[in-house]
């Protein structure tokens, strides 16, 4: 694809999706079902945590990923508005591994006519609400988060369950107390994540075509 045809117009500004939860809470299988549904481009705010080079590779797992300055939310609000308006954009790639980006290398996204922006704190910068044409907030208990957290981190990282339980009680929950639980009073609709993924799809794309956002 030529960088012309990147820029081609959409004939519609591409609807935009925020969709927001605590760890855990089931949002982002949530979101990548609802991207399916919809065809439309997946956009997690996870891919922007801000480079760690700066300290040694030991030090680098023992921050707090938690909290909004972990992100580099310059960044992304930029490149939201630009995807918003049916632009490309070049997204950095994150290493998870050592915690910092890959230098010189992007992913151009393209702006399906739907746009999921996904993460833990998509409603709690200030900027993002009111871009959205419709925000989701996936609610669940503690209880089922942190245990949600302990296999997803034991599987794909090889982490043990006392490290997993020890960062969930020293940033994960504080965090979530602080900055994502008070971030659901932003959102049009709570589904539940202890809920059928079925049925909270079928709960939001009902919503979608009773507010006429659905083409």
């Amino acid at each position: 694809m030529t960088a012309t045809q990147q820029q081609l117009p959409l004939p519609h500004r591409p609807l935009l999706i925020g969709i927001a939860g605590c760890s855990g809470s089931g949002k982002t299988t949530l979101a990548r079902e609802l991207a399916l549904q919809l065809d439309a481009t997946l956009f997690p705010l996870d891919w922007y945590y801000r480079d760690l080079s700066q300290f040694p590779l030991d030090q680098r797992d023992k921050q707090n990923f938690d909290h909004p300055d972990s992100l580099e939310s310059e960044l992304f609000i930029e490149h939201i508005r630009e995807l918003r308006e049916g632009r490309t954009i070049q997204r950095p790639r994150y290493d998870f591994s050592r915690h910092t980006r890959v230098p010189n290398v992007f992913d151009p996204i393209i702006p399906a006519r739907v746009v999921l922006v996904e993460g833990i704190l998509a409603l709690h910068y200030d900027a993002l609400p009111p871009m959205y044409d419709f925000s989701i907030y996936v609610n669940a208990p503690n209880e089922i988060c942190l245990n949600r957290r302990i296999y997803r981190e034991m599987r794909e990282r090889g982490r043990t369950e006392a490290s997993v339980r020890a960062q969930f009680e020293a940033t994960a929950k504080p965090m979530a107390d602080l900055y994502v639980l008070p971030s659901q009073s932003r959102a049009t609709i709570t589904v539940e994540g202890t809920d059928a993924l079925d049925w909270s799809i079928e709960q939001i794309l009902r919503t979608l075509r009773d507010r006429n956002l659905l083409r």
